[in-house]
């Protein structure tokens, strides 16, 4: 048996209120670098499914950017270290510094893709200037008194740079080796947020929470011009120009990214995103990028919900929205169609075509806390949330049906049959049918997994590690005493699996173990699946019934063998700080976890 990873649909960048998102694109305008999680990923612009994860990062990360080759990739992280890394295969690391005590917000690179200025929220300093390759000083950044929110550098000699921070001020760089030369005070009144040199190196330009646009000589740093004033309603918290240098564009709070153009002082083009007269926190434009090299204008703009918006001249409206998780996936099921479905910690739940790679956000009233499980039957899929709510997915029109179930208590799972829902909670068991309560059982134990089959209900949790199963009628109605207690494991039972047609019934331990039962003798056909390090947090049967996939907290994702329970293969570190979901799609095993993100694995010589 081999499993290797065929494809990765990719975490959305990233994305807090009131700050600006850095988004990079390469020279030749064909991938796109953003932070998200402990990961960066890079991603084809054309086609998202082409994409590289770099999990190079021990902390949250918080931006990446392209060298001007396209050879390297420059990102930092929340602890003050930059990491330079290929972006071929996002695997070989070129080096790793430590540059301030605190948040990395923008990195910026020189023309010759040798020097790098990082910056961010430091104690001691504020950024620091250091060569690519071997991490030695080339400079300092100096003049602010605050958090300084973005940096960049002039592509031609000779080479100046532009910082900008909270302190509303912009301070100029000769180099190099870069030093503080002048600053710009008075010009801004609030948060400067971003900062960006025309490809020609003539002009430079900084936006920020004052809604103000300020124009500069690219080569002294004089102010030459304030343009835009009253055109956003809100703040400004990106900028990057067109590869003409006549042209820039800018992304605000007010929902709309505009064209400027650099000359004439004016607006040329905008495009408001969300729906028309309504005001939606979530399509908030804190990023925006244009990427070079291409020929078809596209211009790409991210909102504060990781949505990230192709917009093009001519068209009112984005031509199209990538959509997916920037929160841990901590649920996963499968459709009556073979789609996917995730939910996510911030209760976000989206469905996934395998095939075309392509995610969207299901419609409707979703979850506003943690998805807790998915249940399929009948068509309908089913899911829980701490938000203490029951719902329906309609996965064939991508949709929430009907209204939510308010549930008396904290939900911990969810099982389906083909004609009721069976909700595990903090103090027991409700069954479910149309939306109605039919029946209940209270435990003297908080319920740790659910799993049901026909009439069968698993249910984990009790303190001396047992698994309980009960029967479930047809009127919905759950036996008080259980139809068999099975004892054979040495930790708390958290996850479930019946195989599909029923006959076997795989239970997983807070300790690592899997234990299969057959569901008609209740004996034990292995015990043997035992390589987990940590908990294990989902199971998957395959179509036959003969292998199972299984995922855990210590961040791998197993494939095991019935008949060869000795048999196993291991796809180490599938997700960073654990494989929340795993299910088989199609002969594929699909898994989520930590990183927000979803793979798909190739498993092949099943025996």
């Amino acid at each position: 048996m081999s499993i290797e990873i065929e494809k990765i649909l990719a975490a959305s960048p990233a994305t807090t209120r009131g700050q600006p998102t850095q988004l990079s694109v390469d020279a030749k305008g064909e991938r796109i670098a953003y932070a998200s999680g402990k990961s960066i990923f890079l991603r084809n612009i054309d086609n998202p499914a082409l994409c590289k994860q770099y999990t190079g990062h021990t902390t949250t990360t918080t931006v990446a950017k392209f060298s001007p080759s396209g050879f390297w990739v420059a990102s930092g992280d929340v602890s003050g270290q930059v990491r330079v890394w290929d972006a071929i295969e996002a695997v070989n690391t070129k080096g790793e510094y430590s540059i301030i005590s605190g948040r990395i917000n923008d990195i910026a690179w020189d023309g010759d893709s040798q020097r790098i200025i990082a910056v961010g929220d430091g104690r001691e300093r504020y950024g620091h200037c250091i060569t690519a390759d071997s991490g030695n000083s080339v400079g300092e950044v100096s003049g602010h008194s605050k958090v300084v929110n973005a940096v960049a550098i002039r592509q031609q000699r000779p080479l100046r740079a532009a910082t900008v921070s909270d302190d509303s001020t912009m301070c100029f760089l000769h180099g190099a080796p870069f030093k503080f030369t002048r600053n710009a005070t008075g010009l801004h009144k609030g948060f400067v947020m971003g900062a960006a040199f025309s490809p020609d190196g003539n002009t430079l330009v900084t936006v920020g929470a004052d809604r103000c646009i300020q124009l500069y000589d690219g080569k002294t740093g004089e102010p030459t011009r304030q343009i835009g004033e009253g055109v956003h309603t809100g703040s400004i918290f990106a900028v990057s120009w067109a590869k003409d240098s006549k042209r820039f564009v800018t992304a605000g709070a007010d929902q709309t990214v505009r064209i400027w153009d650099a000359e004439a002082h004016k607006c040329l083009h905008t495009w408001r995103v969300g729906e028309e007269g309504v005001v939606t926190v979530s399509d908030q434009q804190v990023g925006v990028v244009w990427p070079h090299g291409r020929t078809d204008g596209l211009i790409i703009s991210l909102s504060l919900d990781g949505n990230l918006n192709y917009l093009q001249e001519g068209s009112p409206k984005p031509v199209k929205v990538v959509q997916g998780h920037n929160k841990s996936i901590t649920a996963l099921g499968v459709g009556s169609d073979s789609n996917v479905i995730t939910g996510s910690f911030d209760g976000r739940v989206c469905s996934w075509d395998i095939e075309s790679s392509l995610g969207s956000v299901v419609d409707g009233q979703s979850h506003s806390n943690q998805v807790k499980q998915f249940a399929s039957a009948s068509g309908r899929t089913y899911s829980v949330a701490w938000d203490d709510t029951l719902r329906t997915v309609d996965s064939s029109a991508n949709t929430f049906a009907g209204s939510s179930v308010k549930l008396t208590a904290q939900p911990q799972g969810v099982a389906a049959t083909s004609n009721q829902v069976v909700v595990a909670l903090n103090n027991g068991l409700a069954v479910y049918s149309k939306d109605q309560m039919i029946s209940s059982l209270d435990t003297s134990y908080t319920p740790a997994a659910i799993a049901a089959y026909g009439s069968l209900v698993a249910v984990g949790g009790p303190d001396d590690n047992s698994a309980v199963v009960y029967k479930l009628d047809s009127s919905g109605k759950i036996s008080t005493s259980p139809v068999v207690t099975l004892k054979n494991s040495m930790a708390k039972v958290v996850t479930f699996a019946f195989s599909p047609d029923g006959k076997l019934l795989a239970a997983g331990n807070s300790s690592g173990k899997i234990v299969v039962y057959s569901t008609s003798t209740w004996e034990v056909v292995t015990d043997r699946w035992s390589a987990h390090t940590a908990r294990v947090l989902s199971i998957a049967w395959n179509a036959e019934g003969t292998h199972a996939a299984s995922g855990a907290l210590d961040t791998n994702v197993h494939i095991w063998s019935l008949t060869k329970p000795g048999s196993r293969v291991k796809a180490a570190n599938a997700h960073k700080d654990g494989v929340y979901g795993v299910a088989w799609v199609d002969g594929k095993v699909a898994s989520t976890g930590g990183d927000a993100a979803i793979k798909i694995w190739a498993v092949k010589g099943l025996q």
